[in-house]
């Protein structure tokens, strides 16, 4: 197997070491991306918060085992952290509501993001109806920023799979999603 170049393999050896200036690196660094990943999946900022925590604290636990140029740090956090909120998806699933918790909305006044507001709940309401595998091909390329050929190795899929799964996302959410884009046009992830 080649050896993967890991931008973050010194960071993680001084995490490893007990430095507490690099473990704050790494939280400053990753938590984030974590944070924004889990709530894209799970579409709940407590539940996103409590995985994006365990996630660092995983990293945390590995760094001193961590073994350089078998896969970059990054792809395997963004696997712990999709692996943690597809158990709380599963546990859902076994809890059944009907009853949706009231959630105060931190955004800007009433008058000036109403508007936003309303679409990003549609997009967010749209994207949650994806088909799980489809919802976590857009998420990790399109609100990760990740490559293709990163994102499949991820999911642990081909290329070709991953933009398969990437078309037919997005090919749902543009239907979706057609009656909020002026004449019918949305842009979804990138396309």
């Amino acid at each position: 197997m080649a050896k993967t170049a890991d931008p973050d393999e010194d960071l993680v050896k001084r995490v490893g070491a007990g430095d507490p200036a690099a473990v704050q690196a790494m939280v400053a660094r990753k938590l984030p991306r974590m944070l924004s990943l889990a709530q894209r999946m799970l579409g709940d900022a407590a539940e996103a918060e409590d995985v994006a925590q365990e996630a660092m604290l995983r990293a945390w636990k590995q760094a001193p085992r961590w073994t350089p140029g078998q896969a970059r740090f990054d792809t395997w956090l963004h696997r712990v952290a999709l692996n943690l909120c597809y158990d709380r998806l599963r546990r859902r699933r076994e809890i059944a509501t009907d009853v949706m918790p009231d959630q105060i909305d931190d955004g800007p006044t009433p008058d000036r993001g109403l508007l936003a507001a309303e679409t990003g709940a549609q997009v967010e309401a749209a994207l949650s109806r994806l088909p799980p595998r489809q919802r976590e091909a857009i998420v990790l390329c399109h609100y990760q920023e990740l490559g293709n050929i990163e994102a499949a190795a991820l999911m642990e899929i081909s290329v070709e799979a991953l933009e398969s799964l990437l078309s037919r996302g997005r090919r749902a959410l543009r239907t979706a999603l057609a009656d909020i884009a002026p004449q019918g046009v949305v842009k979804v992830a990138g396309r």
